[in-house]
């Protein structure tokens, strides 16, 4: 469990969000002085998951009075799973090091309403490994809610934005530059880091409100998010089951953009099962993970 965690001293290297990694094999040192960014670094996964599971849990707790419980907080849930057992996909880069972040960090695009024009911001939820499903509905439904039933229409992060964004462009222009250097030593504000889109453990979208299929979505180059995830329910397709019938089977249809650089393909594979297995068995994530695993030192 999470209380055998050792509690760790910040030492020179580390960071607000993260603890430098200090016994990497060679290799994992030097691939972030080659590939430079994110995108240099990204790969690129498809899957599908058919929903009957996923559905009736969902089901089941909306009959239990969790309004807009969706697949969503399903994946949600299992990705935070996935990292309890594997917490190299946590890990992030800045200043061509590598650091495994102390929490887990789940940004989102969230609008006022659903209409085109509609006020937006995102959002950032956050986690520990140990989290269950029903902690996960609760920790974003209360903070979406929050945001959109305030009466202040901008988020904290738009009001720093709002404000450099007034300045001209040359100065506009030569902040970002003070940030991308404060963020390469790892000075940039706490505060800014604890708004800022750019730095967490994910970014998730779903295409399944829009009704279109899932994209694959780029990184940024600035901060240090490593994943992105693009989610849709929109596909449906017929089948034949062995008595001859026609089903129609409806699927959870998943694009997962990763940099490669802060662990293997082995490492990702495992985290990946980890996810369908939970997608595929959603009561597991009623109940915190067995045991949560931390990272190398």
């Amino acid at each position: 469990m999470s209380d055998k965690i050792k509690k760790r001293r910040r030492r020179l290297g580390d960071r607000p969000e993260g603890r430098r990694l200090r016994t990497l094999e060679p290799i994992n040192v030097i691939i972030p002085f080659i590939m430079k960014t994110r995108n240099d670094a990204s790969n690129l996964f498809s899957d599908a998951i058919e929903l009957s599971a996923i559905k009736k849990y969902v089901h089941e707790k909306r009959h239990q009075g969790k309004a807009g419980y969706n697949a969503m907080h399903v994946l949600v849930a299992s990705y935070i799973r996935s990292v309890a057992k594997n917490p190299g996909i946590n890990r992030f880069i800045n200043g061509y090091r590598i650091f495994a972040r102390k929490n887990i960090q789940v940004i989102m695009e969230v609008k006022k309403e659903l209409s085109l024009n509609a006020p937006a911001t995102m959002l950032k939820f956050n986690f520990t490994p140990e989290a269950t499903a029903d902690e996960v509905y609760e920790n974003m439904n209360s903070k979406i809610m929050e945001y959109k039933n305030a009466e202040e229409k901008k988020s904290s992060f738009e009001k720093v934005t709002g404000i450099l964004c007034s300045f001209p462009r040359w100065i506009f222009k030569m902040a970002i530059g003070l940030l991308k250097l404060l963020d390469y030593y790892g000075k940039i504000p706490k505060f800014l880091i604890n708004i800022s889109p750019f730095h967490g453990s994910l970014v998730i979208t779903s295409m399944a409100s829009l009704n279109i299929p899932s994209i694959y979505h780029h990184l940024y180059n600035f901060g240090n998010v490593p994943m992105f995830i693009s989610f849709s329910t929109a596909r449906h397709e017929n089948a034949v089951d062995k008595n001859g019938e026609l089903l129609k089977k409806h699927f959870l249809d998943i694009k997962i953009t990763t940099d490669e650089r802060i662990c293997d393909g082995q490492y990702f594979a495992s985290a990946l099962h980890e996810l369908r297995r939970c997608l595929n068995n959603p009561h597991l994530l009623d109940n915190p993970p067995d045991e949560v695993v931390e990272d190398i030192d």
